[in-house]
Parts: structure tokens; C-alpha cells; sequence
């Protein structure tokens, strides 16, 4: 099992930030075929091998996924994309 951490910081205000969270989540849904959901600021993902958050708050968001066996070899790959996806959606 892998395990991603992801921490972005932004200047974005709430509204804003959200709809950048709810891009990045509408990707991971579409490449890795996730369910999404929000929770108040944490917006929830899975699927059979994968589950995770993405967590908005003042000033930055954070990523956390959890990759089970198969996908943990992909784990570099899943990271790299996140990540660029989070700074050209919350920072520009």
C-alpha cells in the first residue's frame, strides 16, 4: 500500500478554492473511475484499492490518497499528476 501526501498553498478565497477541488476531483474521477462526495470542506473520493481526501482550508488544500497494492506501483505516476494538477488549479 502507498500512501500520497499533497500540500498546496493557495491564495484562492472559499468559493474559488472549491470549484478548484471539485476540478481536480472531476480528474481523478475520470482517469481512476472514483465516486466523489463532499463532506463540508473535505471532499471525499474512493474506489475498490483507492480512497482519499481533499481537504480545503484558509490559505492551502490538501491531498491525501491511499493506493492499495496494484495501484502503489503507479504511485510516482498518480503523484506527479495530482500535484501538477493542484498547483495550475490553485495557484494559476
Amino acid at each position: 500500500m502507498a500512501d500520497i501526501n499533497i500540500v498546496q498553498a493557495h491564495s484562492l478565497a472559499p468559493e474559488q478554492a472549491r470549484a478548484a477541488a471539485q476540478q481536480v476531483a472531476d480528474k481523478l474521477a475520470e482517469q481512476f473511475e472514483l465516486s466523489c462526495r463532499w463532506d463540508g470542506d473535505v471532499l471525499r473520493f474512493e474506489r475498490s484499492g483507492v480512497h482519499g481526501a481533499l481537504t480545503l482550508q484558509p490559505g492551502q488544500a490538501e491531498v491525501r490518497i491511499a493506493l492499495g497494492f496494484p495501484l502503489s506501483m503507479m504511485a510516482g505516476q498518480v503523484e506527479a499528476k495530482v500535484s501538477e494538477k493542484m498547483r495550475k488549479l490553485f495557484i494559476g
